[in-house]
């Protein structure tokens, strides 16, 4: 009798858990939700901008999503009908024109999905499954997870957003070029990290040639920390420390960092998508 109600009593928590989990995750953001924690911060703010300008100068609204698993959400039958769900809970694109894109990478299932709105004709679906094989799914299964998110997605805006935008028939040749795309955004995020170590070198050479304020001596060791890192809601804080190498002087001042960038603030337009796209998994 015990083991039946227990059962029971199993069974309604299971039957509870599917009722009262969310069926999609919410967005902070138009174009960038990485709620798997899988992009460095240059990654986020190139893809932004990226996207920012395709809605700009074309109004379509193409975001990227990153996800542990889709498991955490109300059960869908596939990943197909999860992402079309999601797509269609968020409204993206435009309302009239359905012409919204969504990349959604699933790191812990080892899947990922492009979403494309009702506007857009099945043709599309032929590049977005290209995309994905040939430009995203190599660079994941060598665990290179941003650079091909940032390749694929910029396949995706010059291959079938912009080419949708100006009314043009789908780029149906095979993206050959995603290696040299990928060289490309990785040369750009060394010599970002190259340009902000040398301003942190060549500020604390600088202190080295300074006076201290208390015993004029030559040279005093600058130091620069992080207190708390930035998020996508609030900036983080940090300090500066000088300190005398021949006496007991210091002085500290205190910093904001930045927060990380996001997409201006609003709501997507109110697209749908019928299931279009295409999907992957490594």
């Amino acid at each position: 009798m015990r083991v039946v109600i227990g059962g029971i009593v199993a069974l309604w928590l299971g039957l509870c858990g599917a009722v009262w989990a969310e069926p999609f995750p919410p967005y902070h953001s138009l174009a960038v939700n990485d709620d798997a924690d899988i992009l460095p911060a240059e990654s986020e703010a190139l893809l932004t901008a990226r996207l920012d300008a395709l809605r700009s100068a074309t109004g379509i609204e193409a975001t990227v999503l990153t996800l542990p698993t889709r498991h955490a959400y109300d059960p869908a039958d596939s990943l197909e009908s999860f992402a079309t769900r999601l797509f269609n809970g968020w409204g993206i694109g435009d309302a009239t024109r359905h012409d919204g894109i969504l990349i959604l990478v699933l790191v812990e299932d080892r899947e990922m999905r492009i979403e494309l709105g009702s506007g857009y004709s099945p043709e599309y679906d032929i590049p977005a499954q290209d995309i994905i094989n040939l430009v995203m799914l190599p660079a994941f299964r060598d665990g290179r997870m941003a650079e091909g998110i940032e390749a694929g997605t910029d396949e995706v805006i010059t291959r079938i957003a912009e080419r949708h935008a100006d009314g043009m028939a789908p780029d149906l040749t095979p993206a050959t070029n995603s290696d040299w795309i990928g060289k490309i955004i990785a040369a750009g995020l060394v010599l970002a990290f190259v340009a902000s170590a040398l301003r942190t070198q060549i500020w604390k050479m600088i202190g080295r040639l300074k006076r201290c304020p208390k015993c004029g001596a030559v040279g005093l060791r600058r130091t620069r920390v992080i207190d708390t890192p930035a998020t996508a809601d609030q900036p983080g804080t940090g300090h500066t420390e000088e300190r005398c190498r021949s006496c007991d002087w210091s002085h500290r001042d205190r910093f904001s960092v930045p927060h990380k960038s996001r997409s201006s603030g609003g709501s997507f337009g109110g697209g749908r998508s019928s299931g279009g796209g295409a999907s992957g998994r490594w």
